[in-house]
């Protein structure tokens, strides 16, 4: 750290020496400065005030003080853009609360858009409402019952009992104590005193026991005047049997207008996957598409934070650093983290963003995108670099298979296992692609293609083009 500007302050002369512990910083000073309390040499209030405004400006910008959460999963200083969508979720919880169903709501949108914040929100809302809520993610490599059943079980623990709602509850219990013995789960513990009915959630067959599961528990849910609402993350990952009964289950739920909605969350491949699963699905969930933010809500988003911390941000920063996050609320926060710590006053300059661009997109290169470079085989690797040669947005399928010089036949099972680990979808639902992770192709093509050569060529002249294009673009 600099030294203290001496004439700034009004001070002449060298500052005396004293041997301090710790790291030693412009604070550290103080003392030297301006003498021990009731020392004559003390300065008057002017130079006092005068050393107080000069160490407060760098404080400010202490990287302890950023107000910008660039985590997965955490939940912005100001979340903005996303009123409708907490309005609907609102309104559901609401309608849970008073006794009735409700559809559930299912949120679909790339890699950083907020998907998981929003159901946090969710989840708060529904507590805040009285109701019991039961958070879980989709798991990717084991069954999803492994934390639908525990989950489940946990929210029952949770009502009050009564006499009248006893016996509810004991049947809701035993119906998990039926379904976990019959598939082999571990529902977390075994209830004392619960005696597990016959006939109930243990006939084998997933679709029907879920059923029975679900409206024991929505029941048990009923007697005790309240509602449930389960929230489940990365829906995408769930296969197609746990879905499809995941599907009649609601379903039943719904017939019966039980106070249980599900609230999930998943990449926008998911509206197929439903319907591939059960064909009524599209029915019994409201989609919402969570996207970019505006430019004004982009703004909004990097402006208030800062400002509730005393600083400001010159307009043309604003503007360069919307267009280079494209409006994504993670890399926002990852920007604005960026911008923060690399300001040395309190107004973050324009002229700051070009290094600012350099930091964000080397800290995303190190973690948000190599994490997802690592989950893919060579082939798998070999077909997104050549969608990251084709340039930004999505391409036909046969497009990809022509740039990696192989036939579509030839080239669909390594799309298909790139769909099934979340990596790209289908925009239109079929025959095309594109990566479920914003500005993923740029980082193919700043560090695979560095990796195998740094100059070398694509396969076609075409693609070529299309890649020096979007790289001067």
């Amino acid at each position: 750290m600099a030294d203290i500007d001496r004439a700034a302050l009004g001070i002449d002369g060298p500052l005396r020496k004293r041997r301090i512990s710790g790291p030693r910083t412009k604070v550290h000073n103080v003392h030297n400065v301006f003498g021990g309390v009731g020392d004559a040499a003390a300065p008057n209030l002017i130079r006092f005030v005068t050393f107080v405004r000069f160490i407060t400006q760098e404080a400010a910008m202490d990287p302890v003080n950023n107000p910008y959460n660039p985590g997965a999963g955490g939940r912005p200083p100001e979340l903005v853009g996303r009123d409708d969508i907490l309005e609907a979720a609102q309104i559901t919880v609401k309608r849970i609360a008073g006794g009735k169903h409700s559809r559930s709501l299912m949120l679909l949108g790339l890699r950083g858009v907020g998907k998981t914040v929003l159901l946090n929100e969710i989840k708060d809302i529904a507590v805040d409402c009285g109701l019991h809520a039961g958070k879980m993610e989709a798991p990717a490599n084991k069954k999803f019952l492994e934390k639908a059943v525990p989950l489940i079980r946990k929210v029952l623990l949770e009502f009050d009992e009564t006499t009248k709602t006893k016996s509810f509850i004991d049947g809701a219990l035993g119906a998990v104590q039926n379904f976990a013995s019959v598939f082999k789960v571990s529902a977390g513990g075994v209830e004392v005193g619960v005696k597990a009915k016959r006939g109930i959630a243990d006939s084998g067959d997933l679709a029907t026991d879920l059923t029975d599961l679900l409206v024991t528990t929505a029941k048990a849910a009923q007697s005790a005047k309240t509602g449930i609402i389960i929230l489940v993350d990365e829906v995408q990952y769930l296969g197609e049997e746990d879905l499809s009964a995941l599907v009649v289950a609601l379903h039943e739920v719904s017939q019966q207008n039980l106070p249980l909605a599900l609230f999930g969350a998943g990449l926008p491949q998911l509206p197929t996957l439903a319907a591939e699963a059960n064909s009524y699905a599209e029915r019994l969930f409201d989609y919402r598409t969570v996207g970019s933010l505006s430019k004004k809500e982009s703004i909004e988003a990097l402006k208030a934070p800062a400002e509730a911390e005393g600083v400001k941000w010159e307009t043309a920063a604003l503007t360069k650093v919307v267009n280079a996050t494209e409006g994504y609320p993670f890399f926002l926060q990852e920007w604005g983290f960026q911008a923060w710590n690399a300001s040395p006053t309190k107004t973050i300059a324009a002229s700051l963003i070009p290094s600012v661009n350099r930091a964000a997109i080397a800290r995303l290169d190190k973690g948000f995108f190599k994490s997802r470079h690592g989950r893919m085989t060579d082939r798998e690797v070999e077909y997104v670099r050549a969608m990251a040669d084709l340039g930004a947005g999505s391409h036909r399928s046969g497009e990809i298979a022509k740039e990696m010089g192989v036939s579509i036949s030839a080239a669909a099972p390594i799309r298909s296992s790139l769909i099934e680990k979340g990596m790209i979808y289908s925009p239109s639902g079929y025959g095309d692609a594109a990566f479920t992770v914003p500005m993923f192709d740029g980082y193919l093509r700043r560090v695979v293609l560095k990796l195998e050569g740094g100059a070398k060529k694509s396969r076609s002249k075409s693609a070529a083009k299309k890649a020096a294009k979007k790289k001067d673009g």
